[in-house]
Parts: structure tokens; C-alpha cells; sequence
């Protein structure tokens, strides 16, 4: 995880962002342990309770689980529960908002596909 914080948001809504960001990159598998609240408290510096409620977003969401003594771990179905809700957030919110800016620029789906090609962009 990325030490540095961010002014725009609370830092347990960013905690939960990048711990989501690792389910979906895969850092973290289904099944997988969470850092504990204390190592991540004492990593970044940031109080036990600010960890303990970006988790209990996650928990929430049911995205994890709390195991008593033993921990919160990924559920299964996470990343697969993510990346669909992701790709939801994303033609909603991003999308529209990317398109209107195509539009402006006067760019045609053929361009943007020929700077991908051309390593103006990155080809998946």
C-alpha cells in the first residue's frame, strides 16, 4: 500500500480504495488475510480506529470477513463482486465524463485506437 495520503477524502475511505485496489489487482486472493489493524496503524501511522473503520467498510460491503481471533479475510466472490461493480462506477460516473471530452477534442474512435498502436497509450 501507498504511504501517502490524500487531502480530498478520509484516510479509512482511502484505506478501503487501496485494499479494494489489491483484490482486484490480485495482491490479495480470495480467502487471503488482511494486514492487521495494528500493523497497518503502526506502518502508516494513523490510529488503530481509522484502520478498524476503512475494514469495517469492507466488511459492510461484504467484501471481507471478520474471523473472531483470527482476523478479516477477502470473501469469496470479492474481486468478482468488484469488478462488476467497478465496471458500473466506471460507465456511469468516468465514462460519460471521458466521452464528453472526446467529443470536445474532435477525436474519432479510429484515433484514439491508432494512438494505442502507435505506444501513445497503453495496448491491453
Amino acid at each position: 500500500m501507498d504511504p501517502k495520503w490524500s487531502d480530498n477524502q478520509p484516510i479509512y475511505r482511502q484505506l478501503r480504495d487501496r485494499v479494494v485496489a489489491m483484490i482486484l489487482e490480485g495482491t490479495l486472493k480470495e480467502g487471503d488475510p488482511l494486514p492487521s489493524v495494528r500493523s497497518v496503524a503502526a506502518e502508516y501511522q494513523i490510529n488503530p480506529l481509522t484502520v478498524l473503520k476503512g475494514y469495517q467498510a469492507l466488511v459492510d460491503e461484504e467484501l471481507v470477513e471478520k474471523r473472531r481471533g483470527l482476523g478479516m479475510f477477502v470473501k469469496a466472490g470479492a474481486s468478482r463482486a468488484l469488478m462488476k461493480n467497478e465496471r458500473a462506477l466506471f460507465l456511469k460516473a468516468e465514462w460519460p465524463l471521458i466521452v464528453q471530452r472526446i467529443t470536445r477534442l474532435g477525436m474519432d474512435v479510429q484515433e484514439l485506437l491508432d494512438a494505442v498502436d502507435d505506444g501513445n497509450g497503453s495496448k491491453s
